[in-house]
This record gives structure tokens, sequence and C-alpha cells, in this order.
């Protein structure tokens, strides 16, 4: 089945701009499904290993040196770095579009929350990637 044309109506555009945001919305709603599941399964085994596996006490750089020196488990610690963001902001996306009318506050919002997101995410990921044991 050939996909439909879709010619600009009496509105111009807009008729395939609100096609295109509504199948954004409907990848961004199946994310979150997904995306919840798997943080569920990353965000339970990073507490059992570091709350109930190993004392917390002894949960310190050494501790997190000795895990990172294998790099999988660094990986898997980036998968929740990213997938937790993504995740929260994504959400906070929603929460923005929902709550906020003002179409220049919506717009500042979403740019704070990209950017502080950003930030995190350089930060969280430079030090996964540069950490190194004392």
């Amino acid at each position: 089945m050939a996909a439909p044309v879709l010619e600009p109506g009496p509105t111009g555009g807009r008729r395939l701009e609100r096609r295109a945001r509504q199948n954004y919305e409907a990848w961004s709603w199946v994310f979150m499904r997904l995306s919840g599941l798997v943080l569920l399964f990353l965000a339970l085994t990073h507490f059992a290993i570091t709350h109930i596996v190993n004392d917390v006490t002894e949960t310190d750089a050494a501790f997190v040196g000795e895990r990172w020196s294998n790099p999988l488990w660094r990986v898997f610690d980036w998968a929740l770095l990213a997938l937790a963001l993504s995740h929260g902001l994504n959400g906070l996306r929603w929460i923005v579009e929902d709550y906020v009318h003002s179409h220049a506050r919506r717009t500042a919002t979403k740019v704070a929350l990209y950017s502080s997101s950003l930030g995190l995410f350089a930060y969280g990921t430079f030090t996964i990637v540069t950490f190194q044991a004392p």
C-alpha cells in the first residue's frame, strides 16, 4: 500500500505539520513504555549491587574503580544515565506541554530543560569515560 500524498489544504502546510507532530508523540509514548521497562531492570540491578550485594559503607571510589575496570560495567552505568535522563526529560516535556500555556514561557522552559539535561549527560559521560581508580 502506497503512502498517501498529503497536499496542503486551505491552511497551508499545517496538515503535514500536524501529522508529523502526531507521529512524534506516538513514538514518544512508545519510548516511555520501553525505556521504563529497561530502566526498571537497570535501576534494580544497580540498587541490588550497590546496596544489597555490597555493604553501602564499602561503596567508595576504589569500589567504583574496581567495578569500572570492566568496560561492560561502564556501558551499563552509561546506559542507566542515558535512559534515565532521556526518560525523565521526555516526561518533563509532556508536563511543560500540558501546563505551561504561554508559548514564550514554554519555549524558555524547554530550552532550560534541554540545556540542563545535555549538561548533566555530558558531565556524567565525561565522568564514566575518564574515571580512574585511586
